[in-house]
């Protein structure tokens, strides 16, 4: 009998087990989402402490493959379940070719700023091209359209180490949003208000005309801003790319950052337009990441630790965390981007 109720003992014990197991197996289930992201959030998604919120938090795992901005609007969805561009503008094309997706969101925002090193600041400074009050560089963009136009040198503004003209280096608009951001802004300025389909034949040839000059484009903001930082003065003077590029960099590579600091000098544009990252499920699958990427400690290390400025974060607190200068506390001088249509034909213009 103490043998029978033994093995009926075990017995008990093994499916307790088992049922809790399988309890316990299904409650850990990780559901993994894929889809195309821009390369300024990689750093973001591959954040372990953000990883572990997402797994532990939302069972999600968050699988992409990095893809510009305007590419990714055309691209093979097939098997994903989001697109994660880097303005709204995308999500208007995405709109305009496949009507309105499951669901979106605004998850990230950040400007469309400059980088230069000093000397080049202080020439632009002594140019008149550049400013500084409190510390923060703008960059009045009329006479930086202008300088680059008339084709003046670097030469000329007293730069005689720097070869050629005065330009920007940019992503390829018509690939990457940095590019088409900076194309957005550079139309604004040309048309000396917002571009759109009224204006947009006058400043048209003018815009290709700068776009011409800059010779081979990345395609990816992040393979930019890397090449500004290792090439220096001579290769990359000026670069357009966002401002949180620069505050990620120096989060994430103190030491680097601490020997470079000095000569590394962020631009704001007046005006400068907003780079709003927008979240765009394909299916219910994906709604997922919208709410698990607006989680406010998520938000709050995407600026702190990647310096997205988001809906919690958007006016900077612990900026001197950073140990960036020149970092603007509120982004006040900013013009909206061109609407889609608009963007459309200059995008093609660019082509």
């Amino acid at each position: 009998m103490k043998t029978k109720l033994l093995g009926l003992g075990i017995l008990a014990i093994v499916v307790i087990s088992a049922i809790v197991y399988v309890w316990y197996s299904s409650g850990q289930t990780i559901t993994e989402i894929h889809g195309y992201v821009g390369g300024e959030k990689i750093g973001l998604l591959e954040d372990e402490e953000i990883q572990d919120l997402l797994k532990d938090r939302y069972k999600l795992a968050i699988d992409y493959t990095k893809l510009g901005s305007i590419d990714m609007i055309t691209a093979d969805v097939e098997g994903k379940n989001f697109l994660f561009p880097s303005n709204q503008t995308a999500l208007e094309l995405y709109e305009q070719a496949n009507g309105e997706p499951v669901k979106s969101e605004i998850i990230l925002n950040t400007p469309i700023v400059l980088y230069t090193r000093s000397a080049v600041a202080q020439a632009m400074i002594a140019e008149g091209i550049v400013s500084i009050s409190d510390g923060v560089y703008s960059v009045d963009m009329k006479k930086l359209v202008e300088a680059i136009e008339s084709g003046t040198t670097w030469e000329e503004i007293g730069l005689s180490q720097l070869y050629g003209s005065i330009s920007v280096g940019t992503t390829d608009p018509t690939k990457s949003n940095s590019g088409n951001m900076f194309a957005g802004l550079l139309a604004n300025t040309l048309c000396n208000g917002v571009a759109d389909e009224n204006n947009l034949n006058e400043i048209l040839p003018r815009l290709q005309n700068i776009f011409q000059k800059l010779g081979y484009m990345e395609s990816s903001s992040s393979d930019l801003f890397d090449q500004f930082l290792k090439t220096g003065m001579g290769a990359k003077p000026l670069i357009a790319g966002y401002e949180n590029q620069l505050l990620e960099f120096a989060v994430n590579n103190a030491e680097v950052w601490e020997q470079v600091k000095k000569d590394i000098v962020m631009l704001y544009p007046t005006p400068t337009v907003w780079s709003s990252h927008v979240y765009i499920s394909l299916d219910e699958s994906g709604n997922v990441g919208i709410d698990a990427l607006l989680d406010e400690d998520i938000q709050r290390i995407a600026w702190e630790k990647h310096g997205f400025r988001t809906g919690v974060y958007d006016v900077p607190t612990g900026a001197e965390n950073f140990g960036v200068s020149g970092l603007a506390e509120e982004i006040t001088q900013v013009a909206p981007m061109p609407d889609a249509n608009t963007m459309e034909q200059i995008i093609q213009a660019l082509q």
